[in-house]
């Protein structure tokens, strides 16, 4: 079971290992939801089923802050927050170039291909598109990789990977997406280190919570203590 970021009686936030399926998909591997219901289960003594809801995902080699609903109210609001994209998220990238400047916003056009899984980025719609915006700075770097802060404003998929490929920037680990070699751990040095959203129950009270990456990655660590300074 992974670190347990935060928990009500309405959500639970969890920190994400690279390698995890927030929920079930055709590999048939066990899930994230599947570990976080056993833990609430047995937390809580609760016989039989566990509501666990889903509003948002993140990929599999992606690692960070994923919420559960506990309750069906608050799965239809976080939902809805997601959508209207009223949850900020704040994600860390590695990145093996310099981007174009030391901060700024991406745009742009996102195609889909699901039969490969995958999303390429144009400067220029066409008919089957969606406009993907993303601001980013950098926060550090080493002799051989930067790190970048990157707040989605728009929530395509593989919005971050996509893009930075499209400037020149691959993500360390990030095959598909054009760098050379992967992780040991199959995993890409991508983390939501940030999510910020209103409470969906109660008062609706604005909550931060804060993922550290992954331990025991000597690029992370050095990451790590670059911003802490």
């Amino acid at each position: 079971m992974p670190e347990v970021l935060y928990e009500d009686n309405h959500l639970i936030v969890v920190n994400k290992r690279c390698g995890d399926i927030v929920q079930g998909d055709k590999s048939g591997d066990p899930t994230l939801a599947d570990e976080v219901k056993e833990y609430l289960r047995e937390k809580y003594n609760k016989p039989g089923n566990v509501f666990l809801g889903i509003p948002h995902r993140l990929d599999r080699p992606t690692s960070g802050v994923v919420l559960y609903a506990r309750t069906e109210k608050a799965l239809r609001r976080l939902s809805l927050s997601f959508r209207e994209q009223h949850v900020e998220k704040i994600y860390w990238a590695v990145v093996d170039k310099m981007p174009p400047a030391e901060s700024g916003t991406l745009v742009h056009y996102l195609r889909r291909d699901r039969k490969k899984n995958k999303s390429f980025a144009s400067d220029t719609p066409t008919a089957d598109s969606q406009e993907a915006k993303m601001r980013y700075r950098l926060v550090g770097a080493t002799n051989r990789y930067y790190l970048l802060e990157i707040e989605l404003l728009t929530g395509r998929h593989h919005q971050i990977r996509a893009q930075l490929a499209a400037v020149g920037c691959r993500i360390r680990g990030d095959l598909k997406y054009g760098y050379p070699r992967s992780n040991r751990d199959g995993g890409i040095h991508l983390h939501a280190r940030k999510v910020s959203l209103d409470h969906p129950v109660g008062e609706r009270n604005r909550i931060t919570i804060t993922a550290d990456p992954p331990s025991g990655d000597p690029l992370w660590a050095e990451f790590l203590r670059l911003e802490e300074g």
